[in-house]
């Protein structure tokens, strides 16, 4: 069950919301293969948003129980480094959890990312 009070207690920056439309709209096939395995509670029945705006950034996905943030890293961060740090230390300063997993990694090891996912420690406590 989603959390409303957390959920709408996250800074949100209104004029991100287009662009995440497109985001979600776009979608590379590695978001796609992992939000067809986490959509409608199919993963332990938890509640995920794609393409959510936190403050100024757009998140891949973002699960409302535990406050976990799941960025799927491909070509796209390559020479980004110093912003998806910037990124990740403002998630943090939240007290959100970020996931980076390898964008081949959910290609061709989707079950292994799942599993390590069913079993990370921050999708062991709800929020």
């Amino acid at each position: 069950m989603r959390n409303f009070n957390s959920y709408y207690m996250l800074p949100y920056n209104p004029k991100l919301k287009e662009r995440a439309c497109e985001l979600r709209k776009q979608g590379n096939i590695s978001e796609i293969i992992f939000w067809r395995r986490v959509k409608n509670g199919l993963f332990k029945g938890y509640d995920f948003d794609r393409q959510k705006i936190i403050g100024n950034y757009i998140v891949d996905f973002y699960c409302v129980n535990c406050g976990v943030v799941i960025e799927i890293d491909g070509s796209s961060h390559d020479g980004k480094e110093e912003y998806d740090a910037q990124r990740d230390g403002f998630l943090r300063s939240l007290n959100l959890n970020i996931i980076h997993i390898n964008a081949d990694d959910v290609l061709y090891h989707i079950n292994d990312v799942m599993v390590m996912l069913q079993n990370h420690p921050a999708f062991q406590e709800t929020r």
